[in-house]
């Protein structure tokens, strides 16, 4: 079983003669390597390389393996908040009816209440290009009735055949 190579440099990997070391009750300061290794073994702790670049390199006193367990759990915490945003698509038509246009904004008034954002399409068919004017007005009526539920972030937009709109949810 090969060992994965550590993201930092420690103890006798660090190769640079001179280091700032930092750390927990350490004053910190300017030493050889050497010292900054005694240091770190007197307090049966680990010296690792935090800031390689820096001139000279910054090396805090600390226990890896802690360090490398906060430091997941750090990064497990932002992936659990980062909320995966979901795209619900409505299509319309721009001759869309009263029921079949009611229908289609409850669905999207609970994608809004879910928290997912709403794409409205509005596609036109053959000739029916010639009633964009009737497609942009059905779109602003869509996104007035749903106003309380979520807000418009992209107005409608035509794209060939295809007008769409975005809706996000409101907090």
């Amino acid at each position: 079983m090969e060992k994965k190579e550590d993201p930092h440099r420690i103890n006798e990997r660090i190769n640079a003669p001179i280091v700032r070391v930092v750390g927990e009750n350490i004053e910190a300061s300017i030493v050889p390597i050497r010292e900054a290794l005694a240091i770190a073994e007197s307090l049966n702790l680990d010296l690792v390389e935090i800031s390689p670049t820096a001139n000279p390199p910054v090396c805090r006193v600390l226990d890896y393996k802690k360090f490398l367990f906060e430091l997941k759990k750090k990064q497990k915490e932002i992936k659990a908040k980062s909320a995966k945003i979901v795209v619900k698509e409505i299509r319309l038509g721009p001759n869309t009816d009263d029921h079949d246009f009611d229908f289609k904004l409850k669905h999207a008034k609970n994608f809004l209440e879910e928290g997912a954002k709403v794409r409205v399409d509005v596609l036109f068919r053959g000739r029916s290009i010639v009633y964009k004017d009737q497609g942009e007005l059905i779109m602003l009526k869509f996104a007035q009735a749903l106003e309380e539920f979520g807000k418009v972030e992209q107005l409608p937009k035509l794209e060939g055949k295809r007008m769409m709109m975005m809706l996000a949810p409101k907090k």
